[in-house]
């Protein structure tokens, strides 16, 4: 099959079409070496980007559409496609005017979420304590106001070329449906192990759902390099300056809703939601601090912050999932690292405890990620914030079931309400009915409750008795040990 080639200026960065697997061993070094060189932190890309578009349209417009044999390789790993909208070497700063204009793009289309106050939870933990409810946006997340800016801020062409965006969740569903409601087509590039209810979302509103990779930057890469072939415009959900502003537009109604407020609490991912309520918050109130929050498996921000520049990080698994960002965004970092105030890190119980106290409090059902504010409070990471009013922005809702029972598990056990039990009991019939008893009169309700003779090491007449158990608190706790152990000789409590 005939490939078709496209004249180009001399000086140009080297056609993207010609990087096939297929060379041999010679050429493919030499075109790694001037990929290397000609795309490194988009420097040249810069250059001649508007040139080389300008020059592709006009091919696609006389040429016709490509044959297969001149389509981009997707699954060429080593071609990589640089996101114009967030270089690294050149960072953008988003500006209050920024924000103030995307306040006045969006404020029909997304949803003026309330910002009420915790009676329980303010006296509780000795604060005034409001909660930023972003988890009632339609879609269930704060994400809605970036994607909805974004997609208000295309051009007539690419409104009606689309858009694309690699995301596993909150992001895909907030472009999908805003997509939808301006009527820009939306492709979504979501990796393999996105949540089917989520994929099944994205589809219902209309939007092309593609399954690749086994990780975000790889679904991303996919993702760049089928929008550079197709022409989309590619939406980066956490470092776009446009996403960034219409973040921000949380700080201004919290400023109209808690005037006063003398703290935000943010989480922290990429970067883009507290480097714009950053701005919009510090321009209006310069005396109100504003507290970055992250979960200590993915803690990018902190890393960033500690080096003065962005950096990878190892990730793990976490149930702030929406926070798994291995490296902050370049334009979130330089546009939030001169102006807050602190960033600290929760452990995972934390958050664990955090989702229960909001279901349980505020009847509030919020994602890991968007309880990681309150998480902060729980294990005391701030106590200069006593006494004080403070803000926390839930940021989304959109928690898999799966994930919802275990955290309420492991919010329970954290609490001292949920504990498991190593008894040693005499192996004769009423032993274990025995065992039952004592804690049915101390109050202890029994959920799991087996036995095992076989790895027993004290003696072949007794056998050892795990339960799992419901306590009223940690006090509870203490007084069955202590009944216990009037009772028997091995007990364990973990």
């Amino acid at each position: 099959m005939s490939t078709r080639k496209v004249s180009k200026a001399s000086n140009s960065p080297p056609d993207l079409k010609e990087h096939s697997p297929k060379m041999n061993g010679k050429g493919r070094k030499r075109l790694n070496s001037e990929i290397s060189d000609g795309l490194e932190y988009s420097k040249k890309i810069r250059q001649f980007q508007a040139k080389l578009a300008a020059e592709q349209e006009k091919i696609n417009a006389a040429m016709g559409p490509l044959a297969e044999a001149d389509k981009i390789d997707y699954d060429d790993e080593n071609l990589v496609i640089p996101d114009p909208d967030c270089d690294p070497e050149h960072p953008r700063t988003v500006t209050f005017s920024d924000i103030s204009t995307a306040m006045f793009n969006i404020k029909v289309g997304i949803t003026h979420t309330p910002c009420t106050k915790s009676l329980q939870l303010s006296s509780l933990y000795g604060m005034d304590l409001y909660f930023k409810k972003e988890y009632l946006q339609v879609t269930g997340s704060f994400k809605e106001r970036g994607a909805r800016y974004a997609l208000s801020h295309l051009t007539d062409q690419e409104r009606q070329r689309g858009v694309i965006a690699a995301s596993a969740g909150n992001h895909a569903l907030a472009l999908s449906y805003h997509g939808k409601s301006l009527g820009i087509p939306v492709t979504v590039v979501m990796p393999v192990f996105a949540p089917i209810m989520k994929i099944s979302l994205c589809r219902g509103y209309g939007a092309t759902v593609i399954l690749k990779g086994n990780n975000i930057s790889k679904a991303k890469d996919y993702a760049m390099r089928l929008g550079k072939e197709k022409g989309l415009k590619y939406v980066n959900g956490y470092d776009a300056p446009d996403i960034l502003a219409g973040q921000g537009t949380i700080g201004l109604e919290i400023l109209e809703q808690v005037p006063d407020v003398d703290a935000v609490l943010v989480p922290v991912g990429g970067g883009g939601l507290i480097a714009g309520v950053a701005v919009a918050v510090k321009t209006l109130k310069k005396h109100c601090q504003i507290i970055g929050v992250e979960s200590e498996t993915c803690a990018s921000f902190t890393a960033a912050l500690k080096k003065g520049h962005p950096i990878g990080v190892e990730l793990s698994s976490t149930l702030a999932d929406g926070l798994a960002v291995p490296t902050v965004g370049g334009n979130s970092f330089q546009t939030a690292k001169p102006i807050i105030d602190e960033v600290v890190t929760v452990h995972e119980e934390s958050i664990a405890l955090a989702i229960l106290r909001l279901i349980e409090m505020e009847k509030a059902v919020v994602e890991g990620a968007g309880a990681v504010g309150l998480a902060a409070i729980i294990s005391n990471k701030l106590p200069q914030l006593k006494g004080k009013k403070v803000v926390c922005i839930l940021t989304g809702g959109n928690i898999d079931t799966t994930v919802l029972g275990r955290s309420i598990e492991r919010g329970l056990a954290v609490d001292g309400r949920l504990i498991r039990l190593e008894v040693v009991v005499s192996d004769r019939p009423g032993g274990i009915a025995e065992l039952a008893t004592h804690l049915a009169h101390s109050g202890a309700s029994i959920k799991d409750i087996f036995h095992e003779r076989a790895w027993i090491s004290t003696d072949v007449f007794s056998v050892k008795v795990k339960i799992i158990c419901e306590t009223r608190d940690r006090s509870h706790v203490q007084e069955l040990e202590a009944l216990l152990r009037e009772k028997y000789k091995h007990v364990a409590i973990s």
